[in-house]
């Protein structure tokens, strides 16, 4: 299976602009022949805290028609939001949709960074989905941190793990170049890494979206300022080397 892993500069609090350029993104993975594409942390605001505190017009659920574009991009889609719940915060949810457009499954970031315990409700749960004869397992940017997440994962019979993440330049580089490498070999997974470019809340994205095979080895990625899909082929058996393509935002 081909799995695609996005890095875009998102539009601040434009959920519908954000829709989009997702959705742009999805159709130029399919294109590939990509069967997946996973998309960063809060892709459909950007990381903007304080404007989705604010705004519960930012907060969504699967079957919001702002999503409708994305649902017809006509390839499965891992898309990171403000999810709506049934408390007074929402979550930073993991919205899971097939290539029909059918909600596959949703999951809730477990692990809340700092500030976000201010914004966000924690999820209680692992997320889990099967695609294609593989078994996937999902997590978002600081869960990555926690290896007995990822452990879980393996012993649950995983072959691949979804990342929607964001980080910036600076000691985020070093984060990202660790951590995500470190969850291949370490859990024996897949790992697929999505991220920002460009702004993002208070940070700048330092993109490199990749997917790593299991034992840490590169198998794709891209650069660190380019809005763009970076495609590699997943197996139970092999692996391929990837590709990049630049998009429009």
């Amino acid at each position: 299976m081909k799995i695609a892993a996005a890095q875009l500069h998102c539009v601040p609090g434009d959920v519908v602009a954000n829709a989009r350029q997702v959705a742009s993104l999805a159709e130029q993975a399919r294109a590939q022949d990509a069967e997946l594409v996973v998309f960063p942390e809060l892709a459909l605001t950007g990381y903007e805290l304080e404007a989705v505190r604010r705004d519960p017009g930012l907060w969504l659920s699967a079957d919001d028609p702002r999503l409708d574009v994305v649902r017809a991009s006509g390839i499965a889609t891992v898309v990171n939001c403000a999810v709506a719940t049934s408390g007074p915060r929402p979550a930073v949810g993991t919205l899971v949709f097939g290539a029909d457009g059918e909600l596959v499954t949703t999951y809730g970031k477990q692990h809340l960074y700092e500030q976000e315990q201010d914004v966000f409700s924690a999820g209680d749960r692992d997320g889990r989905f099967e695609l294609g004869g593989l078994r996937f397992s999902l997590a978002t940017c600081y869960d990555n941190h926690f290896p007995e997440l990822t452990a879980r994962a393996a012993a649950d019979d995983c072959q691949v793990h979804l990342a929607s993440s964001l980080y910036g330049t600076g000691s985020g580089v070093e984060e990202r170049a660790a951590v995500y490498p470190g969850i291949a070999r370490d859990a024996h997974l897949y790992v697929v890494l999505a991220n920002h470019v460009g702004r993002a809340g208070e940070w700048t994205g330092c993109g490199r979206a990749a997917l790593w095979a299991p034992g840490g080895a590169l198998v794709a990625e891209g650069d660190d300022r380019t809005t763009t899909v970076v495609i590699g082929e997943v197996s139970t058996e092999g692996l391929s080397r990837g590709s990049s393509r630049s998009g429009r935002g």
